[in-house]
């Protein structure tokens, strides 16, 4: 049985692009790969017919794993976003009431996380700890260098 994955339009037409590029591309260069390695000779110690064999089993493997998500995905509604309380698709300011930094964080499904743009995984500790939070509310998070509190400060989509 698969799990269903909540997913944004963005992150949808990323796995879309992704499966394009491996099927249209990827593929037939590695099926080109592995003929030119037949062609070699003895197929028992071929070691780029090996290694264009393995490359191979790792893109269709790759190729179904992107098919299953794509299959078990539910787009969220960005526009039916609650923003009283914290939840998935929200972005929150949060305040770091240990050392009075704030920090703003958008919770996203764990396929679109990107910290560089700000986006954390919901099965973060942080976004775990925001969960169901409402403006003003205060919550220890436990994280990887200790016990942090954090105040939320303003949610908005």
């Amino acid at each position: 049985m698969s799990n269903i994955k909540y997913i944004t339009e963005g992150g949808l037409k990323k796995l879309k692009e992704e499966l394009h590029q491996l099927e249209t591309f990827e593929r037939p260069s590695i099926s080109k790969q592995i003929a030119e390695a037949r062609d070699k000779g003895d197929l028992s110690e071929n070691a780029e017919y090996d290694a264009a064999k393995e490359a191979q089993g790792l893109l269709e493997m790759r190729i179904a794993k992107l098919k299953d998500t794509l299959a078990n995905s539910r787009i969220l509604d960005e526009s039916k976003i609650d923003t009283s309380k914290v939840q998935l698709l929200n972005k929150v300011k949060i305040k770091n009431l240990n050392n009075k930094a704030t920090m703003t964080y958008t919770l996203v499904p764990e396929s679109e996380a990107d910290l560089k743009a700000g986006k954390i995984s919901i099965s973060t500790p942080i976004a775990k700890g925001l969960l169901g939070k409402k403006v003003g509310d205060k919550v220890e998070i436990k994280v990887p260098n200790g016990l942090m509190t954090f105040e939320v400060v303003e949610i908005s989509i």
